[in-house]
């Protein structure tokens, strides 16, 4: 038995792909009967279990710390303190109660989304079957360690890296690292050690799957070492980006903060200068201030976020984080993976060329014909199944001879009739020295020869073609060779078949030569193709003003093939694509110089995609990335919203993602825009609401405190304007549906506020319309009836009914709000109409009577302040037709008209 093992092992001179595999075994002490027991207990005890460490999902107190993060909390914490310093307990009890609402549906939310997430994950036992002690065992995998010899099947995942010993026609399906849609043929031979991950076709990583073959290989690398643990300390060393959203919120709510600060400090020492009383003027100045902080918005903000939220997941996408709901709808760029996102990651004939015709795949084939003759030797040189079960139809195999039955049965060809008729007799192997494969088959009492491989080697086995009426026709080489070059162009990947006539009944089926003398039969191209609706929803993406780049570990042909099918390149731009060797010879200044023109990045590594997430960042764009495997999952982590495949993706790439898409289809990002888009202006509908009817207030109050006139409302009425009546409309406002033409708008620009410029003139004259109706009001009333309790009552419900007329014009930033019928949010009409009955019910109550200091108010009050209150909606409407008249003509003059 062998394996003592070496302390510096995973670490060698040269990588495990540049040496032998003998050299291989000689470090790791290792042979064919594999490890002692002895020795696997040492390396155990040295290397650890082989698994990555695995980050355990957030507590729940650190869920619900993070809803605490925003400075709208901190100036409502501050703001509850004060009051509680003041001994006004129940303004401290109702600020509590924001506060905790707010908190709570956002931690209710994150935990969902995080279940749902670990929902989609399924269970696996890590199993691996190894040789030890010369006997062959499974094994739990976390308990490999390197110098096992470790045997590979199909349908195996690969449970450590390996560097492989022996190989039989073995391919793994490596895109989980690599993105490459095609299995990779595996050989022995060592390696150059600069040779790329895609390309070290010696070794087999961990997290890989075995689609054909057998094979067997050292373990060399375990646990944090693999390519795997290194794509783990990646995203671990990558740090996540505020989102868009909360840069937004965290400069809106500094602003408040000092607007508000001021403005209570000016009415302080307004009223002191004034000769006020010094406590009442403070209590009215911090009154002021909560009164003038959109204590609300933090709840409107987090329940429009919930309701953007609860819309995706209707729409195949859920969102872990409530910030990156809205995140979409501020990207810029999307960088997107190929395989499994915009292709349907399942090879697929796309063309066949045949009796010197070209013509798509899925037409009926005619016995005798040379299509027919096409398809039925990719059916007879082939191992893979495609068989019906209860759930639909299933397949087993080699992804490219699925597609070669697949294509066979479009056309009418059984592959389980042909196979009985063409029993096997035997069979060649597919070897990458050998670069074809071949099938005996009986017939008629001889035996027919069939084979499949790459054009140039098997066009040299060939003699003769098939002419287009299914004769023999003398081997048109050059016809052939430029038909394959025509088919490799278009990014597909081909394959020649070929046959024989019957030939001499053959005894031993260990003798069968080399082919040799044959007919070639067509040629068939296939591809991983797009998933349907992807190229629509990229036209969609590019309507909205973000542009869609392509970032894969593909071959550049095969990118560039899906790429200009799906329209996003024009095929005659070569500068439209990159290379991962290409761009490792740019510095990240000149990277940052070509990611504008540059649409396509393949045959990338992992940190490569972080490179160009980086530069395009660097360059002011909101950048989300999509992606299913590990090799994803940095970039994922790094971009400002990470989009993973829940069905397919990968947990590593699940866990960095903010956003996952239950349906893997790229198609659903179009919605998830759409969804961020409109998430987004309700947030800034409430913002507008919010932050113009506190203006409104504080201009009241220090314009009375100017004028010399009594306080306009008491503190507890600042606090019921502010907590009861508005507090229910602005939360309404988050059930408005999206607008027309959302998709037709470009990204918002990264240094825009949550609310524009244009809406802070806005935002002003409301305040003043509002101001002046209040004060005039109070002023009439107070003239009328000199009872300051009936001024202040009136000026108070004079507010509140500006409020209730001025939520409409929020609605629509641009538009009338005469354009919106009032039944498309009904949750608004009833929160108004509800808004106004609790303030109507507050003044007839006894008990709020008391609390607030007010009294009904007779019917003449109430005809006055109606009229009075809808000047704030004439107001706003012609403020909005001076800015599209003003639009219009500058748009007439840019273009000439």
């Amino acid at each position: 038995m062998t394996g003592e093992g070496v302390t510096t092992a995973q670490h060698p001179p040269q990588p495990w792909h540049a040496l032998s595999a003998d050299e291989v075994a000689g470090v790791w002490e290792t042979g064919e009967q594999g490890l002692a027991e002895a020795a696997v207990a040492r390396r155990r005890a040295q290397y650890g279990p082989n698994q990555l460490a695995e980050a355990p999902p957030p507590s729940p107190l650190v869920v619900l710390a993070r809803q605490f993060r925003s400075p709208l909390i901190y100036i409502l914490v501050i703001a509850a303190i004060v009051t509680l310093l003041l001994r006004e307990y129940l303004d401290a009890i109702v600020i509590g109660i924001v506060v905790a609402i707010n908190a709570m549906i956002g931690f209710w939310q994150e935990r969902k989304a995080e279940q749902a997430v670990r929902a989609l994950a399924q269970l696996v036992v890590p199993v691996a079957r190894v040789v030890r002690h010369g006997r062959e065992q499974e094994v739990d995998s976390r308990e490999l360690v390197p110098g096992d010899v470790v045997l590979l099947e199909p349908g195996a995942r690969v449970p450590a890296d390996l560097r492989l010993r022996a190989a039989t026609a073995l391919e793994i399906d490596e895109s989980l690292l690599t993105g490459e849609s095609a299995p990779v043929r595996k050989q022995l031979a060592p390696l150059a050690p600069e040779t790329v991950l895609a390309d070290r076709r010696c070794m087999a990583y961990s997290g890989s799957v075995v689609t054909s073959g057998r094979g067997h290989g050292v373990v060399v690398a375990t646990g944090q070492e693999t390519e795997l643990g290194a794509i783990a300390g990646l995203i671990r060393q990558t740090r996540e980006l505020a989102t868009p959203l909360q840069v937004r919120m965290g400069r809106f709510a500094r602003f408040i903060g000092l607007a508000v600060a001021a403005g209570s400090a000016l009415a302080f020492a307004t009223g002191l200068a004034l000769g006020g009383d010094l406590q009442q003027m403070f209590l009215t100045a911090v009154a002021l201030a909560v009164a003038a902080i959109p204590e609300g918005l933090p709840i409107a903000v987090t329940v429009t976020l919930a309701l953007g939220v609860h819309r995706m997941a209707k729409r195949h996408a859920i969102v872990r984080r409530l910030p990156a709901v809205e995140t979409l709808g501020s990207t810029t760029v999307i960088g997107s993976d190929k395989t499994g996102t915009l292709t349907e990651n399942r090879m697929t004939v796309q063309e066949l060329w045949a009796g010197g015709e070209s013509q798509p795949a899925g037409q009926p084939a005619t016995p005798g014909t040379p299509l027919y003759e096409a398809l039925l030797a990719g059916v007879l040189t082939n191992e893979a199944e495609i068989y019906e079960t209860d759930r639909g139809g299933h397949s087993s195999g080699d992804p490219t001879e699925v597609a070669l039955l697949t294509a066979a049965a479009a056309a009418g060809i059984i592959p389980d009739e042909v196979r009985d008729a063409y029993p096997l007799f035997a069979e060649i192997p597919f070897e990458p020295e050998r670069r074809y494969s071949a099938s005996i088959r009986e017939r008629d009492g001889g035996h027919v020869t069939f084979v499949k491989g790459a054009p140039e080697r098997i066009a040299e086995m060939c003699t003769h073609q098939l002419a287009p009426d299914g004769t023999l026709a003398p081997l048109d080489r050059a016809a052939v060779a430029e038909a394959a070059a025509a088919l490799a162009g278009r990014g597909l990947r081909v394959l020649a078949m070929a046959g024989s006539g019957p030939h001499d009944r053959l005894t031993d089926p260990e003798q069968v030569a080399e082919p040799a003398g044959l007919v070639l039969l067509g040629l068939q191209g296939m591809l991983d193709p797009p998933r349907p609706g992807v190229a629509e929803s990229i036209a969609t993406c590019r309507g909205a003003g973000i542009r869609v780049v392509m970032i894969t570990g593909d071959h550049a042909a095969t990118a560039a093939a899906i790429a200009a099918r799906l329209g996003l390149i024009d095929p005659a731009a070569p500068a439209a694509v990159l290379t991962g060797e290409e761009l490792a010879r740019l510095d990240d200044d000149q990277l940052r110089a070509r990611v504008p023109e540059v649409t396509v990045y393949a045959r990338v590594a992992p940190e490569d995609k972080l490179r160009v997430v980086a530069a395009l960042q660097a360059r002011g764009e909101v950048v989300a990335v999509t992606g299913d495997g590990v090799n994803d999952a940095p970039a994922l982590k790094a971009a400002a919203i990470g989009v993973a495949m829940g069905r397919t993706g990968t947990d590593v790439a699940r866990e960095a993602s903010d956003m996952v898409l239950t349906d893997d289809n790229f198609v659903s990002i179009a919605a998830a825009v759409e969804e961020g888009r409109t998430t987004f202006d309700n947030i800034r509908k409430a913002s507008f609401f919010l932050v113009s009817t506190g203006a409104a207030t504080i201009i009241a109050i220090l314009v009375g405190l100017w004028l010399g006139w009594p306080l306009l409302m008491l503190p507890a009425q600042l606090l019921w304007l502010n907590l009861v009546t508005n507090g229910l409309q602005d939360k309404a406002l988050a059930f408005e549906p999206g607008e027309q033409g959302l998709l037709e708008r470009p990204p918002r620009p990264v240094d825009e506020g949550v609310i524009p410029k244009p809406l802070w003139g806005r935002i002003a004259l409301v305040g003043v319309v509002m101001a002046a109706g209040t004060l005039a009001m109070f002023n009439w009333e107070l003239t009328r009836s000199g009872s300051l309790t009936s001024a202040q009552t009136v000026a108070l419900t004079t507010m509140v009914v500006f409020m209730a007329c001025h939520v409409g014009n929020a609605r629509v930033a641009h538009h009338s709000a005469f354009r919106v019928s009032p039944l498309a949010n009904p949750f608004l009409l009833v929160a108004t109409v509800a808004a106004l009955g609790v303030h109507i019910a507050a003044l007839y109550a006894p008990p709020t009577q008391f609390l607030l200091r007010v009294e009904p108010i007779d019917l003449a009050a109430w005809l006055r302040i109606v009229p009075v209150a809808l000047t704030v909606v004439v107001a706003v409407e012609l403020d909005k037709l001076v800015r599209r008249t003003v639009a219009t003509r500058r748009l007439r003059k840019a273009s000439g008209g």
